[in-house]
């Protein structure tokens, strides 16, 4: 397994009749059933015309025909899943963008995906699931008339691109990310070193598998150990402790707002935790309160580990590592996969304990964004990656993020760390989530602002946690506005973004 570079090589180590996919009330698929499962899905591809190389987008929903279907396309040719929810002008600009071959939906569906696929020429596939099947399980079918069986046939080679999807663009238009198979292998791999994965380990998969953190963290690395996925519909605070019953797993990764919806419910559900035991909770994509960190870890009395990743560098970059080494709660661990570094400005790598730009290199990182040299140029350093995030590493090599470089408040020069006020406003007795943001200020530029939720049952109002935050904050970093609401507007894997947040709220006009 450590010499694998391709998804075929990958996902060989899995034993023949151990389970690799569950699903809530579905009978499981076995490792050879999920290889020969793949092996006649890319042969039908290829009878479709769609070979190595060729792009093709996936709308399904969460589940384990998503997972297989993923497995399959992109160890065949390219997978480019796409967010289900999506409106129809947003599928057309990521169909045309990524020039896809073929796009697979689910039987009968009534995605706007269809009606721009068939508007674009790009090949309609059904995925149909006969009943009873197995986890994972499908028939291809395609509506209307194929194109000419694929000359490039087969399973994809090292360098051929396996995965590509775009970056959020939240601020600008989103780039084109292509991994390669080695890019994903190198990554996998990187994960179940990190946390010691292993055929006895069984993964709980609430994360949306259109996003790097549930394809590779969620199913590649799981599998890659020969290890049990059992793939849930997405993520349902109501449903989590039902299937953690039904899959009896020993850990899961998710979102920070997700692990925080997980342990508002923990306390009526404390038996099926205590009969399911956790070896650890995984957490990635957004920084967790080191007050959450602790009550997940008294809750499931096992280790949180907070990891780094982004999709450029196929998810991992960095993670804390299990017990008995150091966690360091507030950091993201040591570099678990490429090389990480801090640069400043004008290229030159950093010492400890000093700020300046996260940048990585290693086999985990893509080559380059698709048809755009500039981007390449300003994120590409003497061969390093640069992150955007702002960061400082520790003596033992431990990484601080400090914000997202476009995310830093400034404030009439005062430059102000989102994550620091995001800190400060957690330890209030009455706050369960929070997000800091930049707001527009007519002589400042920007000011300080913060939406927050209340715990259940508690109160307190937008003066008091001012004052709270005046005691523990210099006066330029205390927001001056800070909204209390039912909930904060989240992105479509569950993020909270602070990019744009102030237009969402209202606060930037």
């Amino acid at each position: 397994m450590s010499q694998a570079n391709t998804l075929h090589a990958l996902l060989a180590s899995g034993a023949d009749n151990d389970i690799a996919l569950g699903a809530p009330d579905r009978p499981a698929l076995t490792y050879k059933q999920l290889r020969a499962h793949t092996e006649s899905t890319i042969a039908k591809l290829n009878a479709l015309g769609v070979g190595r190389q060729d792009r093709v987008a996936l709308v399904l929903a969460n589940g384990p025909e998503m997972a297989s279907a993923f497995i399959a396309v992109a160890s065949g040719a390219t997978a480019a899943p796409l967010n289900p929810a999506y409106r129809a002008d947003e599928f057309e600009f990521y169909l045309s963008d990524l020039k896809a071959k073929a796009i697979l939906v689910e039987q009968d569906s009534t995605s706007p995906a269809v009606a721009v696929a068939e508007k674009l020429k790009v090949q309609v596939i059904e995925v149909r699931v006969p009943d009873g099947s197995p986890a994972g399980t499908f028939e291809l079918m395609a509506r209307g008339a194929g194109g000419p069986p694929a000359t490039n046939t087969g399973y994809a080679q090292a360098d051929d691109c396996a995965l590509i999807l775009h970056t959020s663009g939240t601020t600008s238009r989103p780039k084109i990310v292509p991994l390669s198979q080695r890019n994903l292998c190198a990554s996998a791999l990187a994960i179940v070193k990190t946390l010691s994965l292993s055929a006895r380990d069984c993964e709980l998969q609430i994360m949306p598998l259109f996003h790097i953190h549930g394809l590779m963290a969620g199913l590649l690395a799981p599998l890659a150990a020969g290890g049990r996925v059992f793939c849930t519909p997405g993520f349902n605070a109501l449903k989590f402790f039902a299937w953690m019953e039904e899959a009896k797993p020993t850990w899961y990764t998710a979102v920070p707002t997700m692990h925080q919806s997980i342990v508002t419910r923990a306390a009526r559900n404390r038996e099926i935790i205590a009969a399911h035991p956790l070896r650890f909770v995984r957490s990635s994509s957004s920084s967790m309160p080191p007050q959450v960190i602790r009550e997940l870890e008294e809750v499931f009395n096992a280790p949180v580990i907070e990891s780094y990743g982004m999709t450029e560098a196929s998810h991992q970059m960095a993670s804390n590592p299990l017990p008995p080494r150091a966690r360091k709660p507030g950091t993201v661990g040591i570099a678990a996969g490429p090389e990480v570094a801090i640069m400043d400005e004008s290229g030159k790598l950093l010492g400890s304990d000093t700020t300046g730009e996260i940048v990585i290199r290693g086999p985990n990182v893509t080559a380059g964004y698709e048809n755009n040299p500039k981007a390449n140029a300003e994120n590409f350093t003497n061969g390093w990656f640069r992150t955007g995030d702002q960061g400082i590493m520790d003596a033992e090599g431990y990484l601080t993020i400090t914000g997202r470089l476009k995310e830093i408040i400034n404030r009439g020069g005062e430059k102000i760390s989102p994550r620091e006020v995001d800190e400060v406003l957690m330890d209030h007795p009455a706050v369960q989530q929070v997000v800091t943001f930049a707001m527009p200020h007519d002589k400042l530029g920007e000011e300080v602002a913060a939406a927050v939720v209340l715990r259940e049952g508690a109160q307190a109002n937008e003066k008091e946690i001012r004052d709270f935050c005046a005691q523990r904050l210099a006066d330029f970093k205390v927001p001056r506005k800070i909204l209390i609401l039912p909930e904060i507007p989240k992105g479509a894997t569950g993020k909270l973004q602070r990019i744009g947040l102030a237009q969402k709220l209202g606060l930037a006009g």
